[in-house]
């Protein structure tokens, strides 16, 4: 009598994990270098997927991939302590048919990220290490504490106009979006006649002086955070550049935190979002607007500091000048931003001081 195999051995072939990551449960993909395994659905657990692969297919060289959102990389890092080689792809960069739009399931969805897995049809975002992310939350916690603010303040301003109570002349546009003192006491000591209104105001008032607290201390964290061997040279080097102050400089610094995984500037550009959008059909070719995609906070307060530093350095006011005469001074800013970027990168790759003047 014939004995049964028992002792599978799949030593040196590789299984492709497509993941559908829900909150609650997976959607997975199994593929192999020739067939499809199967697709099913389990708990949002690593630790169960681990142990499925290597019951199922022991040996083996598993390589997982899932699209990056809420969930962030912690399952990316939990994967890859399991011994399975995880990437997180960027949703836009996902191949999509438009049968596939149209009939969209988690099934197809895990599917279409195992293929681009087996296919090698993308390249995964940069994971950070858990701490560079912790920097990189408190940065972004004060970007969303800042939108936050300026929507109080619209709402209340938006709700003066609904009711007719214009702001006085005195009260320059400067004045309102800072919220100065002696507007902040007329605005609390405005006579209106119900007073609901006046509930409604000291409402968004007070809303107003919680968040400019939290931004303060939020501000007194980032502080403290830059004084850190981790930040510190490197910070002092960005704060040599004109327009670049200290939480332009962290939320830079937190972003990229490594700049030499960068090759080239089209790629840190790209990053960034400092990139036009692109139509090319046959002779005809066309170039829109800087796209949407990139790291948002990068992107304003480098415009933002592009306007300072051309007024302080000659050779990009130069500039802006040369390219203020073919186009709109918004867009002429923005080919200034992206100069800016450039030198941000000579900085910290070279570890030298800004130096002004220098045209290139």
């Amino acid at each position: 009598m014939q004995n049964k195999e028992t002792n599978l051995n799949f030593s040196g072939q590789n299984f492709y994990i497509g993941i559908d990551v829900h909150k609650k449960q997976w959607h997975v993909t199994i593929l192999g270098e020739q067939y499809e395994h199967k697709s099913m659905s389990q708990d949002s657990n690593s630790l169960v997927l681990s142990n499925y692969l290597a019951r199922t297919f022991p040996g083996g060289v598993y390589h997982a991939v899932y699209e990056a959102g809420f969930s962030g990389f912690g399952i990316c890092r939990e994967l890859q302590s399991f011994g399975i080689n995880c990437k997180v792809v960027h949703p836009a960069d996902v191949p999509t048919s438009d049968k596939e739009r149209k009939q969209k399931t988690d099934r197809s969805d895990s599917r279409k990220l195992a293929k681009i897995l087996r296919d090698k049809d993308f390249e995964g975002i940069d994971v950070p290490e858990r701490e560079v992310e912790s920097y990189r939350a408190l940065n972004r916690q004060r970007f969303r504490l800042v939108k936050d603010m300026s929507r109080v303040k619209n709402r209340l301003k938006s709700l003066l106009f609904q009711f007719g109570i214009e702001i006085p002349q005195r009260f320059n546009e400067s004045s309102t979006r800072h919220w100065s003192k002696v507007y902040l006491d007329w605005l609390k000591n405005l006579l209106v006649e119900q007073d609901s209104l006046r509930r409604v105001l000291d409402n968004y008032l007070q809303q107003g002086e919680f968040l400019r607290k939290q931004i303060l201390l939020v501000n007194k964290q980032i502080r403290e955070l830059s004084h850190s061997d981790y930040f510190n040279q490197n910070v002092q080097l960005l704060l040599s550049i004109p327009g670049i102050g200290l939480i332009t400089a962290m939320t830079i610094l937190t972003e990229l935190y490594d700049i030499k995984r960068f090759s080239t500037l089209d790629q840190l550009c790209n990053f960034v979002g400092l990139v036009p959008s692109m139509h090319n059909s046959g002779e005809r070719e066309i170039t829109g607007k800087i796209i949407k995609r990139g790291r948002k906070e990068i992107k304003i307060m480098l415009i933002e500091a592009s306007w300072d530093a051309l007024r302080a350095d000659q050779a990009l006011m130069q500039k802006f000048n040369e390219l203020s005469k073919r186009m709109n001074k918004n867009k002429a800013v923005i080919r200034i931003a992206r100069k800016l970027l450039s030198r941000i990168r000579h900085v910290l790759i070279n570890k030298e001081v800004y130096q002004l003047g220098i045209i290139c």
